[in-house]
């Protein structure tokens, strides 16, 4: 299946895509923030980033859904800073720390390179970007100067879930697996522990405008992710990310087969220790209440994490090589 983006490169359709979210950056409406600075000229907004790519990690990730990481590994590309500021953020270390980041800029041809890289060299399934919501022109610029190099593997668009539906639709035939997650139902726990107040409006009319594009997962006879939506869903302590709500609405209003990757991984990290109703792992309990609502659901599509894995799954980026996860089971 060869992905859309290579037609859309031969009919100049990509380039003109490149050209418009890049005059975007003028005014960045980018992501839902609308910050409405000139990243063109390295005004920093809400994410503190300018006109260049901050590329944190590039790396073969064995962790991610099975169908991600395959035989042979998800070629990951870790973006620096973020539009949200989650308290238990994994990735605070790249995401919120912004002064550091500086020093992890990239221009959009060695990103290119390093995607190639992925693909040609290590054999990566595809290429993974991930946190790229503040990054969307320069991650459609580095595409079209992959193509005529040779990229030809998916795109895995794998994001918090605060996107901006029309930056989404640029991405139309672009990206091949949409990975989002949906983190809460009550935009009252999204303000108070993400700064995102408009949370989950945001997401899930992002959520479905991916599933417009892309549909339900399609996999090839290996099991590898060829195309499709996967929606991830971080059970939090003391059902702050309002399980049943946002499952429900997930199987009911989008699809009954939608495929769910259900992580029971959260560690009370960054500032979450601190915060009494964050602070720490969830309880078996909590994990079995979950499980119980799939089977309600009848949820047959996807993978969950077991319990008591939750420090595997922590990264450290600022160690050479930091380690990633085993592969969660499935449903």
């Amino acid at each position: 299946m060869e992905p859309g983006y290579v037609a859309l490169y031969r009919s100049g359709e990509l380039e003109a895509r490149a050209q418009a979210l890049e005059a975007r950056l003028a005014s960045c409406d980018i992501c839902p923030r609308e910050c409405r600075v000139n990243r063109l000229q390295n005004e920093p907004g809400y994410c503190h980033s300018g006109h260049l790519l901050i590329v944190s990690a590039v790396c073969v990730h064995q962790g991610e859904e099975p169908a991600i990481s395959g035989t042979r590994g998800s070629g990951t590309v870790f973006f620096g800073n973020c539009n949200m500021r989650c308290v238990y953020c994994q990735n605070y270390q790249i995401s919120q720390n912004w002064k550091k980041q500086k020093s992890k800029e990239m221009d959009c041809h060695t990103l290119a390179e390093r995607m190639l890289y992925l693909q040609d060299e290590l054999g990566c399934h595809n290429i993974n970007f991930v946190s790229p919501s503040h990054f969307v022109p320069q991650l459609v610029q580095a595409v079209l100067e992959a193509v005529p190099m040779g990229l030809r593997v998916p795109l895995v668009y794998n994001t918090s879930g605060y996107d901006s539906v029309p930056s989404l639709r640029e991405l139309d035939g672009i990206i091949s697996i949409y990975l989002p997650d949906l983190r809460y139902a009550c935009d009252k726990w999204a303000r108070k522990f993400s700064h995102a107040p408009d949370y989950v409006a945001q997401a899930r009319q992002a959520i479905r405008e991916m599933h417009r594009q892309v549909g339900d997962l399609v996999v090839d006879e290996s099991g590898s992710a060829q195309k499709g939506l996967i929606v991830r869903h971080l059970i939090l302590p003391n059902d702050l990310a309002g399980s049943e709500e946002s499952l429900s609405w997930l199987v009911r209003e989008l699809s009954p087969t939608v495929t769910l990757s259900v992580m029971s991984q959260y560690m009370p990290v960054h500032r979450a220790a601190r915060i009494p109703p964050l602070s720490r792992t969830i309880s078996v309990e909590e994990y079995e209440t979950v499980l119980r609502l799939l089977t309600n659901l009848e949820v047959e599509n996807g993978w969950v994490q077991e319990m008591g894995a939750a420090e595997e799954y922590l990264p450290d980026f600022e160690r050479e090589g930091h380690p990633f996860s085993p592969v969660p089971e499935g449903i």
